[in-house]
């Protein structure tokens, strides 16, 4: 099945006409469950919303929203936590054809004002602690003209979800959107530079969708376990029902297993949607207890690199015909490229170890993918002449329906992520990789994080999985400590779970097992420093991409204040 939405047409319709069709074909089944404690109680129950219900509900918040002033185009930024009422929301929101916003809150409060500043929302809808804000930084919100609070309101005026809510359901006329309406503004983290919101424009949303239901096989009939709470919309939007994890969604990595496997059972998952550190603690768990999720079938993890250990741990908690995904992309271009567990284990697994990156797979129907020579520069136009040959490492770029054309306010951030050709544009992904011969794209790290020594450049997720061989490593990173172009390459190391060492020779000891590793390969070689972490920062949203920004100071600051350490120039925890 193929996208409906090519390159060069733009859809036309409104994305929550989805959700009216299921409610008119099957309106008791389910749309969402999500879960909610009972009373002081600490036990965690489901509570379930029908397509019906979701239709109706979201009828009568657009009509309210509607009234209040909330019209078409208007943006709203939406912070309320996951859960019945952010999907309901947003499913209201795209009825009347405004534009939802989407900050993470995790980002911390310096970053989430600039992008509030950024994007100038007309309306709020959110808990009290973003009224709070609202107050408190008056000047970040010059625009806003509707206050809808999700709780209780205080003195910062404007009106409760409740009263805005219509007590008596009437059909909502839904807004007609072209191709090119906006449809909603999505910031990304900030987790390799400042956050920028990426303008979704509704043709690029359909294709997504369409494109992901295609290329996985979901079926309306399937649930979905959503353990990244903007996919509850993706997976209603398929037709098909979503569950909402017990979780806080800015820690993934230490979500609750037993939860998971609960709300698994309890709804017969059949797929879902999650971060590597999401599935690799949940698998970890299953594996210790022997635990099957005998329901599922397909397992999409994306949002950082997928390590052969846990496509391994996964793998093995499902049944023989199920099977683990890794797509590639990002916020502005999502899904590029994909791959099936079952193919990395058998095929490119060892060629990763012995440092040829991370394979993520070839391009999905429609999407044009390209290597292009390593600059900095902005690229206004696009040049033949700058596309590699196989085997090549340069930066990916991308084209297609599913990629976005532009940054909310950020004309010169744009202009450096974006290629124009003639209508269509392509996509600086900001990573590097290269092609093989059979068209399979592998994955060598951030443009930003390569480390420059005066001999040569190093690609981190190439180097660091050759560390990652050995048994008592986590995960590895590699950073640059001093002046671009004369770094000196440090690995640091975050040892699994009791391997930390606590003493001087058990420290020698690991230290020259990874420098021996190290020696083995030419990518590596010349790495001479290492360091021990016991635990990784990463991104609040996946929990699972390193920042390298931080580690790379960390280490800086350790290796100079290390400078009479006997391990110096191997180790210097």
């Amino acid at each position: 099945m193929q996208s409906s939405v090519t390159p060069e047409s733009s859809g036309s319709g409104n994305i929550a006409s989805s959700v009216s069709g299921v409610a008119g074909r099957s309106p008791e089944r389910m749309a969402l469950w999500f879960p909610r404690r009972s009373g002081s109680a600490a036990v965690v129950a489901d509570h379930g919303v029908s397509f019906r219900e979701l239709d109706e509900e979201s009828d009568r918040y657009a009509h309210g929203l509607l009234n209040l002033g909330v019209g078409r185009a208007c943006r709203v930024l939406l912070m309320v936590p996951p859960g019945a009422e952010f999907v309901t929301l947003a499913f209201a929101l795209f009825k009347i054809g405004a534009v939802v916003v989407l900050i993470d809150p995790g980002m911390g409060k310096k970053n989430l004002l600039q992008c509030v500043r950024e994007v100038e929302p007309e309306a709020l809808i959110g808990v009290p602690l973003a009224h709070l804000l609202r107050r408190v930084y008056q000047s970040h919100f010059k625009r806003l003209k509707y206050a809808v609070t999700f709780g209780r309101r205080w003195l910062w005026g404007g009106v409760t979800l409740d009263q805005v809510r219509e007590k008596v359901w009437r059909r909502f006329p839904m807004a007609e959107l072209s191709g090119e309406d906006p449809i909603a503004i999505v910031f990304t983290t900030g987790s390799t530079g400042v956050p920028k919101g990426v303008l979704y424009r509704h043709h690029v949303l359909e294709a997504q969708i369409e494109s992901i239901k295609s290329h996985f096989r979901i079926e309306e009939e399937e649930v979905g376990l959503a353990a990244f709470a903007p996919f509850a919309l993706f997976s209603i939007a398929m037709g098909t029902t979503c569950v909402l994890p017990f979780m806080d969604p800015t820690q993934a990595a230490q979500v609750d297993p037993r939860e998971v496997i609960r709300s698994i059972r309890d709804h017969r998952v059949t797929y879902s949607f999650g971060s590597p550190a999401f599935w690799e603690r949940v698998s970890e768990y299953c594996g210790e207890h022997r635990v099957e999720l005998s329901t599922m079938k397909k397992i999409v993890m994306a949002g950082a690199p997928v390590s052969e250990r846990v496509l391994r741990q996964v793998g093995a908690i499902l049944p023989v015909d199920a099977e683990t995904h890794t797509p590639y992309g990002a916020t502005e271009a999502l899904p590029v490229a994909s791959i099936g567990g079952t193919e990395v284990l058998n095929e490119t697994a060892e060629l990763t170890r012995q440092g040829a990156g991370i394979c993520v797979g070839r391009a999905l129907p429609g999407v044009t993918l390209r290597i292009i020579q390593i600059v900095d520069e902005a690229i206004p136009r696009w040049d033949e002449t700058l596309v590699l040959p196989p085997r090549k490492i340069g930066e990916i770029v991308v084209r297609g329906p599913v990629v976005t054309a532009e940054y909310c306010g950020r004309e010169e951030e744009t202009a450096r992520a974006k290629i124009r050709q003639g209508d269509l544009v392509w996509h600086r992904m900001g990573d590097l990789g290269y092609l093989d011969e059979m068209g399979r794209l592998w994955f060598c790290g951030r443009k930003s994080h390569c480390v420059i020594t005066p001999q040569r450049i190093l690609f981190p997720v190439q180097c660091e999985a050759i560390f990652n061989c050995h048994p008592d490593v986590r995960r590895s990173a590699l950073v640059g400590v001093g002046p671009i172009p004369k770094q000196r390459p440090v690995i640091v190391i975050e040892p699994r779970p009791g391997k930390m060492p606590s003493r001087a020779r058990d420290r020698a000891q690991f230290v020259q097992e990874l420098l021996d590793l190290g020696r083995r390969n030419p990518l590596t070689r010349d790495i001479m420093e290492v360091l021990f972490h016991p635990r990784f920062p990463v991104d609040f949203r996946h929990n699972a991409k390193i920042l390298r920004e931080e580690l790379a100071l960390w280490a800086e600051a350790k290796i100079r204040g290390s400078a009479g350490s006997p391990w110096r120039g191997k180790s210097s925890q």
